[in-house]
């Protein structure tokens, strides 16, 4: 490794790390400035404080948004090294350009490969700590009822309910049907259904149970049933902020039995899944495009060079705000949603490579 790259190495974690320290240092102004009505109303300590939410929320907002602080930091200390002529003399000295992409290329995977550890491994397990400090102090007031359920419980179980209220544990209007070679054979409704912690089972109030036979129908009437089914009351509530506390193989596990249930929030849950894996991949790609754009000195220097990275930046998230989109409301398949801006721009870095003064 010649002496160059170890110098281009240092800038791009030096500009990086303090741009990333600079811009979480505002947005926690930002974040306190919001939520200090809240920390006050429950008269938290500045340790607990900082100790329970921003040393857990520090790492899940840089390495969330860590791809475009990486970005914006390759462009403006490759675009302070064109306007100094150092690119010029790097490649007068006979390093070609695309040698000189060696110690970028590096760069951004050393931070990929790190962001990929944290964002699957490491920040899941601070996540527990943060989620339950929103939930606690922020969130205390979002519990909602659900609405018209529909879960697959088994391979020929299914289940209803009109709503379910998180507070009491209570499902309104159950019923769960089964079936036998597509044929429904038996039909349990039931005015309310209520979980029982104690025993981990269910008690159907007021239910009624029909049998589809050859020869008919047979109905019976009950005052009270006491029932195991395949679900915990945790089912029925919103899953995202449990997914952000999964590690990799604890998520590819749920997504398994969130399927068997036909739960509604699986298309959500693989776009996670895929967005841990395709976002240290973009940190590679937005390297190779922030070089290409402001390795050369044009008129305007690194504001030019900034505002055209921001642009780009801009359209990454557009599209991946679309593409996400029409993975949730149609057809699309959830990896090629999330995939589809990673394979656009890996094309645009390559023409932009191609086609940059060397």
């Amino acid at each position: 490794m010649k002496k160059i790259d170890l110098y281009i190495i240092k800038k791009f974690f030096g500009t990086f790390f303090f741009s990333l320290a600079l811009i979480l240092m505002i947005v926690i102004v930002f974040d306190i400035s919001e939520k200090i009505d809240d920390f006050l109303e429950h008269e938290l300590k500045i340790t607990t404080i900082i100790k329970e939410y921003y040393l857990n929320f520090i790492p899940y907002f840089g390495n969330l948004f860590s791809p475009l602080f990486i970005f914006i930091s390759v462009i403006f200390f490759t675009s302070r090294m064109a306007n100094n002529t150092e690119i010029i003399a790097i490649l007068n000295s006979g390093m070609s350009f695309y040698r000189m992409l060696r110690p970028f290329l590096l760069s951004s995977l050393i931070l990929a490969i790190l962001s990929f550890i944290f964002g699957n491994f490491i920040i899941p397990s601070s996540n527990k700590e943060r989620i339950e400090f929103e939930n606690k102090y922020l969130r205390y007031n979002n519990k909602k009822n659900k609405k018209d359920i529909h879960i697959q419980i088994r391979k020929d179980q299914y289940i209803y309910m009109q709503s379910f209220n998180p507070k009491r544990n209570i499902g309104y209007k159950f019923t769960i049907e089964k079936f036998e070679k597509n044929k429904l054979t038996t039909k349990l409704k039931s005015e309310y259904i209520q979980y029982d912690s104690i025993s981990n089972s269910w008690k159907a109030n007021k239910y009624q149970i029909r049998k589809f036979e050859e020869n008919g129908e047979i109905i019976s009437n009950r005052t009270l049933l006491d029932t195991v089914i395949n679900l915990h009351p945790k089912d029925f509530i919103q899953q995202t902020a449990l997914v952000e506390t999964m590690n990799f193989f604890e998520l590819n596990k749920y997504i398994k039995q969130e399927k068997i249930k036909g739960s509604e929030q699986i298309i959500n849950h693989q776009i996670e899944k895929y967005k841990r894996l395709s976002f240290p991949f973009s940190t590679i790609i937005l390297t190779l495009i922030a070089v290409s754009i402001s390795s050369n000195k044009v008129r305007g220097g690194i504001a030019f060079h900034l505002g055209l990275g921001m642009l780009i930046a801009f359209s990454y998230i557009l599209f991946m705000q679309i593409t996400t989109t029409f993975a949730i409301n149609s057809s699309l398949s959830p990896l090629l949603a999330v995939w589809s801006p990673n394979i656009f721009f890996i094309f645009l870095s390559l023409i932009l490579i191609r086609y940059t003064p060397k």
